[in-house]
C-alpha cells in the first residue's frame, strides 16, 4: 500500500468517525432536551396539585371555623308563640 492510499484511508475513516459522533451526540442532545421539557412539565403539574391541595385544606379549615361559629340546631334558638282567644257576650 502506498503512503498516499494509506493517508486517504485514514482521512476517510476519520470523516466517518466524526460523522458518527456528530449524529449520536445530536440525538442525545435532543433526547436530553425532551427529557428536560417533560421534567419541567411534571414539576409544574406537581406545583399545581400542591396549590390545589393547599386551597382545599384552607377551604376545609374555613368550613370548620364557620360550623364552629354557627348556632347549634334548636338548642341555641327558641321561639314562643302565644295565642289568646276571648269569648263572651258583646252587647
Amino acid at each position: 500500500m502506498t503512503s498516499q492510499a494509506f493517508r486517504t484511508l485514514i482521512v476517510a475513516s476519520a470523516a466517518v468517525a466524526a460523522l458518527s459522533v456528530a449524529a449520536c451526540s445530536k440525538k442525545a442532545d435532543e433526547s436530553a432536551n425532551t427529557a428536560a421539557a417533560e421534567a419541567n412539565a411534571a414539576a409544574a403539574s406537581a406545583d399545581s396539585a400542591q396549590s390545589a391541595a393547599a386551597a382545599a385544606g384552607n377551604a376545609a379549615a374555613d368550613a370548620a371555623a364557620a360550623a364552629a361559629a354557627a348556632p347549634a340546631g334548636n338548642e341555641a334558638t327558641t321561639s314562643t308563640t302565644t295565642t289568646t282567644t276571648t269569648t263572651g257576650n258583646a252587647q
